[in-house]
């Protein structure tokens, strides 16, 4: 990258224009062309900031040779859209805070720059004044002890206008997401400085809040946030209430008051802060720069940039979404959502495009007896994905990369996700381009009586006639087999269930089952969904559940050619960094998955990844795809940098005698 970096702004805004002059004023970078939605009002900005182009669309300024990195000061639901379609046009990324409307928004503005290789930051402009670089270091030196409690307010009282963005819920308005960002962010930087870490993500967050009756934004708000380390920090905010706009420090030892921590002064002007230490007069600590408070934050970015290096330290795309996520929990905890995130509402992906699967998407698709579309051989799970926001970015991104299959339960978080992929179905209207697994009849309700009754309030959730494949959650032996045959036929025949399956069967009972349906001229089960991974499940996750990993479950999971359907293919992260012979913190992948044996596994998984390059999970996902027998992984990704790297297993190709060694069959020999 050549230096000045030359710099396009999308949109002609106050803030647009404040980050023009700040530009002017950097080392490193110029103006070198402005966009708006009319000519005339480019011509405007660009005659009063002396900028060289004026574009009178933001299309025309992604096609801009000569932009090098785009600045992006759009009202907050249009910063996903054009962060996307500048990061397709090859420029990198510069976004007004908040880079998106919630958590999920940034993971895909995240993963979008990433796949397109180009640099994202979110704009925190105080992150990059010396200011806050002097309160780190103090902090980290000690100067007040071990840190305990941090207060931070950033609220003014703008008063009621409709017209204003401000008050305006489709726009994304409130206090929380406009200046509530920053006392947010402030409370991680320090608790992340106390612990030696750049930042630290709360694990508990509590709020209150005043919503304004007619707009349902958030008019003032308060918050607590508690860290692993023991701090606590109380931060407030408001669009319609003038606090005090300060950020103090507690220790041990003494304390540090700052009196404007989100717009420190530059460009030679003092900028002052009052460190109170026990038994010692306060200390007044001066910091000044010649630098222009943006001009600094443009600078930043350029020194990224001409470094190669891929994120920007003073606000990292990791520390973003570690503060989104903690701005989601605040809104969560006083029932702030906005009308464009409600379910019914979200008929548009990010990208404003239609949903298409890409044509680098590397999915690959096998084929189950009964289910007329192919079927791609890594199903997705919907079992996390709690609010639409979560699911569109999830579902999308998948179908994007050529995913077709859904697998969801009556029984999950209360019928939450169904109703949510439901929505997502009508919203896309690709019901019939999809392949929905349905599970019920989970114990202790397993009989045919609930399993009509929850199958039939299954596909109301859903909005659809019938699901593709219906798995049973669990077997009941107190009921005989033929029973349930007899039931599921019965769906069968009214159009309801396509195929039917056993999940955590045995393969003695669904043997037992298809010999009934054979003799009555009934369908049989046609599909089993028990655990299968590269790792021994050494014990149950949950009661109940059945592994198909033994040589007796492979041999006739071969014998018969019946699908299976891997749920935890890749062992609940047994093959990932958070597992190890000293790594104990997660119980249940201890308890599930820790063995000699399995170790062993995950050792060659690492040693074959390495010599294939790729990651050991997707060395123990083409494991489960590369059976003698039909078999598709489940995955339950949580964001779609997850999606992207379970994916990586689709290019990897194992032979035979790897899976033998893989497996440590040779030994067993």
């Amino acid at each position: 990258m050549t230096l000045p970096l030359n710099w396009g702004i999308l949109s002609t805004g106050r803030i647009a224009g404040i980050f023009a002059t700040g530009v002017a004023h950097s080392k490193l970078g110029r103006v070198a062309a402005v966009a708006s939605r009319t000519q005339a009002a480019a011509d405007k900005f660009a005659a009063e900031f002396k900028v060289p182009r004026a574009h009178g669309s933001y299309e025309a300024l992604l096609a801009d040779p000569e932009v090098q990195a785009v600045y992006i000061a759009t009202p907050h639901p249009q910063h996903l859209e054009w962060i996307i379609r500048a990061a397709e046009a090859g420029k990198h990324v510069l976004c007004e805070k908040p880079l998106g409307l919630n958590h999920p928004e940034a993971t895909v503005a995240a993963q979008v720059c990433r796949e397109h290789n180009v640099v994202l930051m979110e704009a925190f402009m105080y992150r990059c004044h010396p200011q806050t670089a002097k309160l780190v270091e103090l902090v980290k030196s000690g100067a007040i002890g071990e840190v305990k409690l941090i207060q931070a307010t950033f609220s003014f009282n703008s008063g009621y206008s409709p017209e204003s963005r401000l008050w305006n819920n489709a726009l994304g308005g409130g206090g929380i997401l406009d200046v509530g960002c920053y006392p947010v962010s402030f409370s991680r930087l320090i608790a992340g400085a106390a612990a030696g870490e750049a930042f630290l993500n709360p694990v508990a967050v509590s709020g209150a809040g005043h919503l304004h009756p007619q707009t349902g934004i958030d008019v003032y708000a308060a918050a607590t946030l508690k860290f692993a380390n023991g701090i606590v920090a109380q931060v407030a905010t408001g669009v319609g209430l003038s606090q005090d706009n300060s950020a103090r420090i507690y220790g041990t030892t003494g304390w540090i008051y700052v009196p404007s921590p989100w717009i420190p002064a530059g460009e030679n002007a003092p900028c002052s802060f009052t460190l109170h230490k026990a038994g010692a007069q306060p200390e007044e600590i001066t910091v000044t720069t010649p630098e222009h408070l943006y001009g600094l934050e443009a600078d930043a970015f350029a020194t990224a940039l001409a470094a190669g290096s891929r994120d920007v330290p003073q606000m990292s795309v990791a520390d973003t979404l570690g503060n989104l996520a903690a701005l989601d929990a605040w809104r969560n905890a006083i029932g702030l959502v906005y009308e464009s995130e409600q379910p019914a509402a979200m008929t548009q992906t990010y990208s404003r495009r239609p949903l298409t699967r890409r044509a680098d998407a590397p999915m690959i698709y096998g084929t189950i007896p009964g289910v007329a579309k192919p079927v791609s051989r890594l199903i997705i799970g919907c079992d996390n994905q709690m609010n639409m926001p979560h699911g569109v970015a999830v579902w999308d991104d998948y179908v994007q990369r050529g995913g077709n299959a859904f697998d969801t339960a009556f029984g999950y978080w209360d019928g939450i996700m169904e109703k949510l992929l439901g929505q997502w179905m009508k919203n896309r209207g690709n019901r019939e381009q999809v392949m929905v697994i349905g599970k019920g009849a989970h114990t202790p309700l397993c009989t045919p009586e609930w399993l009509t009754k929850q199958l039939l309030i299954t596909l109301d959730r859903l909005q659809t006639s019938y699901v593709d494949i219906y798995m049973m959650h669990r077997d009941n032996l107190d009921v005989p087999v033929g029973e349930f045959v007899d039931v599921l036929n019965e769906h069968v025949n009214a159009g309801r269930i396509k195929v039917f399956g056993g999940s955590n069967w045995t393969i003695e009972r669904l043997g037992a089952a298809n010999r009934y349906a054979k003799r009555k001229g009934l369908q049989g089960f046609g599909v089993l969904s028990n655990n299968f991974s590269l790792a021994r499940m050494v014990e149950a996750p949950w009661t109940g559940c059945i592994a198909a990993s033994d040589p007796e479950s492979r041999k006739w999971l071969k014998k018969t050619q019946t699908p299976l359907l891997s749920w935890s293919s890749q062992a609940r992260g047994f093959f990932t960094p958070r597992a190890g012979r000293d790594k104990l913190s997660d119980a249940e992948l201890v308890r599930c998955w820790y063995a000699d044996d399995n170790f062993a596994r995950r050792d060659r998984a690492i040693e074959l990844a390495k010599a294939k390059g790729v990651s050991p999970i997707n060395i123990a996902a083409a494991y489960v795809l590369t059976q003698p027998f039909p078999t598709f992984a489940l995955v339950g990704p949580r964001q779609i940098s997850e999606t992207a790297d379970s994916l990586g297993c689709l290019g990897v190709t194992l032979t035979p005698k790897e899976v033998a060694w893989l497996n440590l069959e040779r030994e067993r020999r």
